[in-house]
């Protein structure tokens, strides 16, 4: 299902009875700033600015500030994360260092493991923490590029009383609300409630829809010691999804309107996501040293999956691509009912010990995860032949023709992880995951099952050095793992069910972080080796027998860096990210070796700007300009999508009026009204086009008592 990325704030209104700072918020957020710790990096209290890794983190204040709705919202933040298949009314799929994410395995909640196969709100998370690189030591089994973490916003200490409602160019209405505070002798009960629902009409058409957010986080300070936390989050939204373009036949059209939708037939129904999600969590301290906690969390997904699909072009014997006169054939589909349930627990114990004249911070920690997927039968049919300029319609079948895929897994993980401090600026850190795991999977009439179960070790290590108070170098090593079946189709594989070994890929990383006054950068260096199967290709080049099998490896080498300078009245941000990806050693599709990746940019940059205007307190005049280099749209690299840069403008004013607090944005996204392809994912075996969004005005206004 494909959709388009469209930015369509236009009037935003908030009223807080929170005591607010009238001061403008940062322009961006840097990987190695912070004193923050990071819960998704497993090293206890360390700041961002002494882990010898890269992370970003997002916090609500820069969610809220952006208008951002989903997490590809995020990806303007940092130069090594881009989209991957992402438009309006479908689940994220993001990009880190040229890998894709897989959502059922790169993703954590409150640092449980969670199905990120369904739209996921930002209206009650306090940040997101966004790690670069391998993640072994943070899961079992886990795509390389990076993971995220969702932290949902907890009680506040003082009373929050705060309201919010945005209209877009659209007439898209968002209404939300945020209460918090504490209650109880010395306010050992605390609560946090958010509300919210949106009416959504972007500018993309047939596209209207709505979402509702209900979550309650609550907690008891049982004892100075001892603290109960429990959240509870459920959401929904129903959208239909957007078609996205493709090639024709041989060639890549021109942009096209970022308001025509494909997904327009009479017959086409709205996506719908369900979700109930929580967690427990008790945090127990031993002593000065030691403490630990034990947390639960369950996750119940259920999904109506519907689209009008475009797929290929059986006319010109081309089934990655539409047609060259611009049709395409069109498929009804429709899964129906999809629940996808997952629970999970942890064990945690951490502190520190001196042995053999040197200090150990050490965590230890217990993971059990179980997973449960269950479908019916869906709808695939040809239903006739679309158009891009989307006027041909075609009766629907919403007959029950293809069988589904049910799945079940289990795993055990037991990591254990120990920072040992040399002298006062020289440390390592040491990690290891040990993940036992199990999968099963049969189709929905009983046929086709596969069985699986392994036990991984991924370790980490890394040397981190302390150059003075303000800068840092480091060096490290990682490994991470992915599990694959052959799919258990005997008409097509020679060894059909069969596990292959898991797929152990490999990352390097050096680094330097700076963490100054009115200047904080960071700059690394990584190299990434994944091996690769021939399981996609297989399917996508239709070989029949195949032998499914490693096919060589994609080695992606890299060199990032970020940073923020106040200089005066100026503050200057961003990052940029140079990335060389390659396909080795394939012995299926020679052609490739050497070529890059699909829809992988070369080099993304993103820039900030923020100049605070002499003799107008208050106002200030910010600029926003984001580069991403040409992708392969073929994986033979035939095609290539050229770059293409986006300027975005704004201006804020943050004043007093009373006793409130008042802060008005003028902003203009994309301010040139450039019209070019944003993406070109090779997803499904089919090369996909979404159009970047058009200008949009946008005018806000925020006030706090």
């Amino acid at each position: 299902m494909g959709r388009s990325i469209l930015a369509t704030t236009f009037i935003a209104t908030t009223v807080s009875a929170q005591t607010a700072d009238v001061s403008l918020p940062p322009v961006t957020i840097t990987s190695g700033a912070g004193v923050r710790p990071v819960d998704l990096a497993g090293f206890g209290d360390y700041p961002l600015k002494e882990l010898p890794m890269s992370v970003m983190v997002v916090d609500s204040a820069q969610i809220s500030a952006s208008g951002s709705r989903r997490l590809a919202d995020l990806a303007r933040y940092d130069a090594s994360v881009t989209d991957a298949y992402n438009a309006p009314g479908y689940w994220d799929f993001l990009s880190i260092r040229g890998f894709t994410l897989d959502n059922r395995y790169n993703y954590r909640r409150e640092g449980l493991p969670i199905n990120a196969e369904t739209s996921i709100p930002l209206d009650n998370k306090e940040r997101v923490e966004i790690l670069k690189g391998t993640s072994g030591i943070q899961a079992g089994t886990s795509a390389p590029g990076g993971m995220v973490n969702y932290m949902v916003k907890r009680p506040t200490n003082k009373d929050l009383r705060s309201a919010r409602l945005e209209v877009t160019s659209r007439s898209s209405v968002l209404a939300a609300v945020d209460l918090g505070g504490r209650f109880g002798n010395d306010g050992v009960f605390g609560y946090r409630l958010n509300v919210a629902h949106e009416d959504l009409r972007p500018i993309t058409q047939h596209l209207r829809g709505q979402r509702d957010l209900l979550a309650l986080a609550t907690d008891w300070r049982v004892s100075t010691d001892s603290l109960l936390q429990a959240e509870l989050e459920w959401s929904h939204k129903s959208q239909p999804s957007q078609l996205g373009y493709s090639l024709l036949g041989s060639t890549l059209p021109a942009a096209a309107n970022p308001a025509l939708n494909l997904n327009n037939q009479a017959w086409s129904q709205p996506s719908v996501f369900d979700a109930l999600t929580g967690s427990l969590r008790w945090q127990q301290n031993i002593n000065s040293d030691w403490r630990w906690s034990a947390q639960l969390g369950s996750q119940r997904l259920k999904t109506h999956d519907r689209l009008a699909y475009g797929f290929g072009c059986s006319a010109e014997n081309n089934y990655d691509r539409y047609c060259s006169d611009g049709t395409f054939d069109l498929y009804d589909f429709r899964s129906e009912h999809e629940k996808r349930t997952l629970n999970a627990a942890t064990l945690k114990l951490q502190g520190k010990v001196q042995a053999a004249g040197l200090s150990h911070n050490l965590s230890l920690g217990l993971t059990h995860s179980q997973l449960n997927n269950r479908f019916q039968m869906q709808a695939y049919n040809y239903v006739g032949t679309g158009n891009v300029q989307g006027t041909q319609m075609v009766p629907a079948d919403p007959t029950l023709t293809d069988q589904n895929t049910n799945r079940d897994e289990k795993s055990l993980e037991l990591s254990v992880q120990d920072v040992i401090q040399w002298t006062p600026t020289l440390s390592t850190w040491l990690g290891m995951r040990s993940t036992s795991l199990a999968r099963d999977s049969i189709r929905t009439d009983g046929s086709r099952a596969t069985q699986y179960t392994a036990a991984l070790n991924t370790p980490w290590l890394a040397v981190h050095y302390a150059l003075d108070d303000q800068k840092s170098i480091y060096a490290s090593y990682g490994e991470g793992l992915e599990s694959q079946v052959v799919p258990n189709k005997t008409s097509q594989y020679v060894n059909a069910g069969v596990a292959l070994a898991p797929l152990k890929s490999r990352q390097l990383e050096l680094g330097i972080k700076v963490n100054q006054k009115d200047m904080i950068w960071q700059v690394n260096a990584f190299r990434i080796s994944r091996p690769m199967s021939n399981l996609d290709a297989c399917v996508r080049l239709g070989i029949t027998p195949c032998t499914g099998q490693y096919d060589g490896e994609a080695v992606h080498t890299g060199l990032e860096a970020n940073g923020q300078i106040n200089s005066g009245a100026w503050r200057l941000s961003g990052g940029v990210t140079l990335l060389d990806a390659k396909r080795k050693g394939s012995m299926l599709e020679p052609s490739t070796n050497g070529q890059r990746p699909t829809n992988v940019p070369t080099n993304v940059l993103r820039a900030q700007t923020a100049w605070r205007v002499p003799g107008m307190a208050g106002l200030e005049w910010q600029t926003q300009w984001q580069r991403e280099g040409n992708r392969a749209v073929l994986p033979d690299n035939s095609i290539m999508l050229p770059a293409w840069n986006r300027f975005d403008s704004s201006v804020r004013y943050a004043a007093r009026m009373g006793a409130t607090a008042t802060t008005w944005t003028l902003g203009i996204d994309n301010l040139t009204n450039h019209r070019h392809w944003q993406e070109a994912p090779y997803q499904y075996g089919h090369v996909y086009l979404f159009p970047a969004a058009a200008r949009t005005f946008r005018l806000a206004v925020q006030a706090s008592l």
